[in-house]
């Protein structure tokens, strides 16, 4: 006889999807953030499938979710999600939610986005429905000038901010303040040789040696 499911209920899932290619420091530490802050029982990391906004060729999934692994797999609560991968076709965010929806009918969902995602929003997909099957949840850096202060707890009241003209409320996530981008990553080992230190700095060592050892990102010679 299988085993019962635990009940959704009030499980509040955080979804946090993005190329990763490759995921950096700033990926890990928007993750503890959320977890942290919105007090959520899981997020689910979600690397891109087939990437129909991207102009460039995403690097092979096996190697973006095993960097994955090295980068999120030791924080509790992350469930690495390969969903978007196995779906055929174009993959967009409101068919995952409507996904993890039916999934756990009883949960509150939270979308975990960068303050850049947010200026695009309303390009996405049915983004009217994105807000209406999830809270809305955006990254923005911190100004240097401010102290930290305690988390924001999820239930304050949203943000209202105009995006083309439109009303979009979310909830404010005081992320860390680091600046790395995949793109920088990609472009320091694409020059050749990187400083040890430097690259420390971006992505964790495990993550390093991974991309050393499938020789990830090197141009042609």
């Amino acid at each position: 006889m299988p085993a019962p499911q635990r009940s959704t209920e009030g499980l509040r899932i955080g979804v946090f999807g993005g190329a990763f290619d490759p995921p950096h420091c700033a990926h890990r530490a928007l993750a503890q953030a959320a977890l942290s802050e919105l007090r959520l029982d899981r997020l689910h990391v979600l690397p891109t499938g087939r990437a129909w906004h991207k102009a460039r060729p995403l690097t092979d999934f096996t190697h973006r979710i095993a960097m994955c692994e090295r980068v999120f797999g030791d924080l509790a609560g992350v469930h690495l999600d390969d969903r978007e991968f196995r779906r055929e076709g174009p993959t967009y965010t409101v068919d995952t939610l409507e996904e993890l929806a039916r999934e756990h009918p009883q949960a509150a969902l939270f979308l975990v986005i960068g303050d850049d995602q947010l200026a695009a929003f309303t390009g996405w997909k049915r983004w009217q429905d994105v807000l209406r099957l999830t809270r809305l949840v955006v990254a923005i850096r911190p100004v240097a000038s401010v102290s930290a202060e305690a988390p924001q707890p999820a239930t304050d009241p949203a943000v209202d901010q105009v995006v083309s003209g439109h009303h979009i409320p979310f909830i404010r996530l005081n992320a860390p303040l680091l600046d790395i981008s995949a793109t920088a990553v990609r472009a320091m080992l694409g020059a050749g040789n990187p400083d040890p230190q430097a690259l420390a700095e971006l992505v964790p060592e495990a993550v390093a040696s991974y991309i050393s050892q499938h020789s990830l990102y090197q141009k042609p010679s």
